[in-house]
């Protein structure tokens, strides 16, 4: 099953689902009015539900009959990003065998990861704002991966059981402060560098997420093309060896890392600049589509 999170009328946030009907993906507000009762007995955001198991609430979400007043077609729904909030995400640097090549590097003896702050997380639409003091701004397609149950200290044969499910990350990135710092932190954790979604994918519904084909286009120019079948170290590895550092919570996003083609690599390079528009896509996942705009303006 796919998990959304729904902009309502004032702001609200609420989670919701998507199910194909007549031909058509339709988003569902689950807990619109006119439901069935048992519908407002759920919490009211998508990270309390992952809390509960994804898995079992898909198997009743899938046999309950929605009200048509709460159902929509996908593409007039408004998303936010699945989890606006998460506690945190954990990225993983150096892990497309292909991205290293490019840079002439060698692949790691162990997984590279950083934290980048969960306030970064932006949704479908919502545009990347970019600082006048931030120099040059890369995009950075990967699959997420979603935590649905504590991690610590796990062995990566059973790292899997872990998983709620799958999504597009763009770990949108300050080169140049990544430079200068020789770290992660502030260049990856600047506002709005962290778009999320268009919804988390249940692991049934991602046969192989090793095989799957990874793309960013920037002004609909094809920038990145790559597949994880590329990853230098797969996504139980990275859960695993995550979980030696520090707890993964539920909610908590595994960004597995980006294939060759960010902004540097292009002649002339592709940084992000305002007016501008990419779009990420993970097979499967959908494409998350975000603006590029100054910081300051609508």
């Amino acid at each position: 099953m796919r998990f959304i999170s729904l902009q309502r009328d004032g702001g609200r946030v609420v989670p919701g689902i998507v199910l194909h009907r007549d031909g058509a993906d339709v988003a569902v507000d689950v807990t619109h009015a006119a439901n069935p009762p048992w519908c407002a007995a759920l919490p009211a955001d998508l990270l309390a539900w992952i809390e509960m198991g994804l898995d079992a609430l898909a198997a009743r979400l899938d046999a309950t009959a929605f009200a048509d007043a709460a159902c929509m077609p996908l593409a007039q729904a408004a998303l936010a990003a699945p989890l606006p909030r998460p506690g945190k995400v954990v990225g993983a640097a150096f892990n497309f065998h292909d991205a290293l090549r490019e840079r002439g590097m060698p692949p790691p003896a162990a997984p590279v990861i950083f934290i980048k702050s969960g306030r970064t997380v932006i949704g479908p639409g919502q545009p990347v704002r970019l600082a006048a003091d931030v120099g040059n701004v890369t995009y950075e397609a990967e699959l997420g991966v979603v935590i649905g149950r504590t991690a610590l200290r796990i062995d990566a044969a059973h790292a899997m059981d872990h998983v709620a499910g799958y999504l597009v990350v763009n770990d949108v990135s300050a080169s140049d402060m990544v430079r200068a710092d020789k770290a992660f932190v502030r260049g990856k954790s600047q506002p709005t560098f962290c778009p999320c979604g268009p919804w988390i994918a249940t692991r049934d519904e991602v046969a192989d997420p090793g095989a799957l084909g990874v793309r960013l286009r920037l002004d609909g120019v094809l920038r990145q093309q790559g597949n994880t079948a590329d990853l230098v170290f797969g996504i139980a590895e990275l859960i695993a060896h995550a979980s030696t550092q520090m707890p993964l919570d539920p909610g908590d996003i595994i960004a597995t890392g980006t294939p060759a083609g960010v902004a540097i690599a292009h002649d002339p390079p592709a940084w992000l600049r305002p007016g501008s528009a990419m779009t990420a896509e993970v097979d499967g996942l959908g494409a998350l589509h975000n603006p590029i705009v100054a910081e300051g303006k609508p």
